[in-house]
């Protein structure tokens, strides 16, 4: 008898396995869904879209792809994965019928958009409510607002499709706006909204970042109406840096922290501060960071035309080994300035919250990794449907984590982690007593968290 050398087991392999599923740990995704109400919400906002004598409801179809889209699909052929599992996921619809219903959806995209959006919005309330503590809004006030970021990326596409343009970077495909609602560091983020736009659309384009706002306020559970208050506070890089953005911010009485761009004249007021106003700046764990200053200059900076109460902030700091100075960088020091309305802090305090700006492409990363980097469809509508279910994949997949996760460490697991180590948890069904049971693999290290987050989205 030959002894095998391999460090593995030799095993012979057949497809003649029974009741066995994959990916199971996405029942979590399903149990979001229904404990926050999404499926009820998504039923009934797409029911005039429900063809008479239809087999499939397009809510359950909507839902199927978002949760397709959580578990790492990018494209709509991807729910063979859901439909091969009868299960646990239900009947799912067939490729044609999907395909049917997104061309449907997409001659009516403004409609379909806005049901879509109202069915988020109400699962969000519910979902912040049942998140207690954990929830972005909890405890929010002046001086700790909830944090809605705006940024804007590239995504490329690799065939003519509709309204993809040359990008600014000499690439081509679309240059999407996206909001995200910051949930701090105990936690990772939610999208508040997604603004799909030709590759040739400007970065601080006033208008655009206008309606993204306003589209991500609409999803705000305790105050969507026109003034929700200084409990909120809107993010962006010097793309939101215009007269036009900072006058809507103010009308809307929101506090704001938005990138601006230094010209010669403002570098020429910057030597003016004297040395002993500049204060030393913080690194991202709050603590003092050596070679990096702040400094306010509202009171030596011309900001006539700009909203009364703006503050002008800057930063000056020793940049890393390699990094290119600009032309507004002098003396070896590298130059960035924000602006604020936030009347109450400490400057490095304000500077680092803005510099925590860079949290959003994070949640732009994960979004990529969750459908967005792939807009498998050829019309501009069919794509602008894709980018909603992309929201709703990242809505569950957060959800999940600040509902199900508690004070878990998988609270701050990017889509990735999350599913290699629990949405891919292999399980067994069985039937007993007239009941069906999902048993998940005892080996699974995160067997038990699964549990635990399903015994917590279902209480009784």
């Amino acid at each position: 008898m030959k002894q095998s050398t391999s460090w593995y087991p030799s095993l012979k392999v057949d497809g003649q396995g029974t009741a066995v599923v994959s990916h199971a740990g996405a029942v979590a995704l399903l149990a979001t869904a229904s404990a926050v109400g999404l499926d009820r919400g998504l039923a009934n906002q797409l029911a005039r879209w429900k063809k008479p004598l239809t087999c499939h409801d397009p809510g359950k179809i909507v839902l199927d792809l978002a949760e397709s889209i959580a578990i790492g699909g990018d494209c709509a052929s991807d729910l063979s994965v859901l439909r091969c599992e009868p299960g646990v996921f239900g009947s799912v619809a067939s490729d044609p019928t999907v395909s049917r219903l997104i061309a449907t959806l997409a001659a009516d995209a403004p409609k379909a958009l806005k049901a879509i959006a109202s069915a988020r919005a109400d699962a969000r309330a519910v979902a912040w409510k049942t998140a207690g503590p954990n929830a972005p809004d909890h405890h929010i006030d002046d001086t700790h607002p909830l944090v809605i970021d705006l940024d804007a990326t590239l995504l490329t596409a690799h065939s003519d499709k509709q309204h993809a343009a040359p990008t600014y970077k000499r690439g081509f495909g679309f240059h999407p706006l996206l909001a995200f609602f910051d949930h701090g560091p105990a936690g990772t983020g939610e999208p508040a909204a997604m603004l799909l736009r030709p590759g040739n659309a400007g970065a601080n384009t006033a208008a655009d970042h206008k309606t993204v706002l306003a589209a991500a306020l609409n999803q705000l559970p305790f105050g969507p109406g026109y003034r929700v208050g200084r409990k909120v506070l809107v993010r962006t890089d010097a793309g939101g840096g215009t007269h036009e953005f900072v006058n809507y911010c103010t009308a809307r009485h929101l506090q704001y922290s938005l990138g601006f761009t230094l010209t010669d004249t403002l570098v020429d007021a910057i030597d003016k501060v004297p040395n002993n106003v500049w204060t030393p700046a913080y690194d991202a764990e709050g603590q003092v960071r050596p070679g990096a200053w702040v400094a306010e200059i509202t009171g030596l900076a011309d900001l006539s035309g700009w909203p009364k109460g703006m503050r002008l902030v800057v930063r000056k700091e020793r940049p890393h080994p390699g990094a290119q100075l600009r032309f507004t960088d002098v003396d070896g020091l590298r130059l960035t300035a924000f602006i604020t309305n936030t009347t109450r802090g400490q400057l490095p305090d304000l500077e680092l919250r803005h510099r925590r700006r860079a949290h959003c492409e994070d949640r732009i990363r994960c979004a990529k990794e969750t459908g967005a980097r792939n807009l498998p469809f050829k019309s501009f509508a069919s794509k602008q449907i894709w980018l909603a279910l992309v929201e709703l994949a990242l809505d569950l997949i957060a959800w999940l984590q600040t509902i199900g996760f508690g004070d878990h460490r998988a609270r701050r697991w990017e889509p990735k982690t999350l599913r290699l180590h629990l949405f891919s948890v292999p399980a067994r069904l069985a039937r007993h007593a007239r009941r069906t049971h999902l048993r998940l693999s005892a080996h699974a290290p995160h067997a038990g968290l699964l549990t635990t987050a399903l015994g917590r989205l279902k209480p009784d």
